[in-house]
């Protein structure tokens, strides 16, 4: 028999602010701790050092953190010209360093090189994985790790400011897999010096803002009580990109066991012209997700069923 998992059935999405030189497994084991929750992870790690956007599932919503995943983020960052460190920000060894300063007119002549479809290699202090283990644990271990380059999509890498001219900031919007540690480290490759990551802020991961965060400290201000729970957003609300299908009662049901039910029933009271075979599917029954499903066949097919 599994073991009964402890904690209250909590569901919905969390939005934390992050606070600096904490951990986002910390931050998820302080959340569960506050609302009691069985269940939770978080949708994209952040450094120790960063600050801002972690997204936080609870319960069923953990069924859909892939999907908050593959929408966009934005960041703001702070680049120190002149020091390559081996984690590629502040928290790392200097590994070499450079008297080579761009100007404002080089910085922005090479943003655009790195916009659009581009490779990139991660950093070694990372969590990818290398014959099984994190490369960070080999980084740390002073073992030797090589990671291949990876496509990544960068849609906006502006230059906000250029304080000093040991220092500039930026603001990307990226697609999932980027390293920002990555994009600073090459860009100052590509501009002749070295350099890395002094500070960095996430400012939104796909529906999520700043505005709709919440520190740790305010949540525990809260506490285990109605309104800490009030302020949780609908499992839903990473689904926002997929098709929504009203459903009966009855064919939510049949969904919930596994089984699919027939399009043509489904179209005779929403048209289904717009969804294409294959099509992900967000299948709702009064107002509450039921299951991830796709049209295939003439049919709406459940692969994944929430269970509130």
């Amino acid at each position: 028999m599994a073991r009964k998992r402890r904690g209250d059935p909590v569901h919905g999405w969390l939005v934390i602010d992050k606070d600096p030189n904490i951990t986002s497994a910390k931050v998820v084991n302080q959340a569960r701790k506050i609302l009691n929750a069985a269940k939770v992870g978080h949708s994209g790690t952040l450094d120790p050092l960063a600050t801002g956007i972690l997204p936080l599932a609870f319960g069923e919503a953990t069924k859909t953190v892939s999907y908050m995943m593959d929408g966009k983020k934005e960041y703001r960052f702070t680049v120190c010209w002149g020091e390559a460190r081996d984690t590629d920000d502040t928290e790392g060894q200097v590994v070499e360093t450079s008297e080579v300063r761009p100007s404002q007119a080089e910085i922005e002549a090479a943003l655009p090189h790195f916009i659009g479809d581009i490779q990139q290699v991660p950093p070694a202090f990372s969590a990818i994985k290398v014959d099984g283990e994190r490369a960070y644990k080999l980084a740390r271990a002073e073992k030797p790790v090589e990671l291949k380059p990876r496509s990544i999509f960068i849609e906006k890498f502006e230059l906000l400011e250029v304080p000093d001219e040991d220092h500039a900031t930026f603001e990307v919007t990226s697609g999932k897999g980027a390293y920002i540690r990555g994009l600073a480290r090459d860009l100052a490759l590509h501009l002749g010096t070295v350099g890395h990551i002094s500070a960095l802020r996430r400012t939104r991961v796909g529906p999520f803002s700043e505005k709709d965060a919440i520190s740790l400290a305010k949540l525990e201000e809260l506490g285990h009580n109605t309104a800490a729970v009030d302020i949780l957003r609908p499992v839903e609300t990473a689904l926002d990109d997929i098709p929504a299908l009203a459903l009966t009662e009855d064919e939510a049901r049949r969904l919930r066991c596994g089984q699919a039910v027939s399009a043509l029933q489904v179209a005779k009271r929403t048209p289904l012209n717009d969804i294409d075979q294959g099509a992900i599917i967000c299948a709702m029954a009064e107002g509450q997700v039921v299951a991830l499903a796709k049209f295939e066949g003439g049919e709406i097919r459940p692969f994944r069923v929430l269970n509130f």
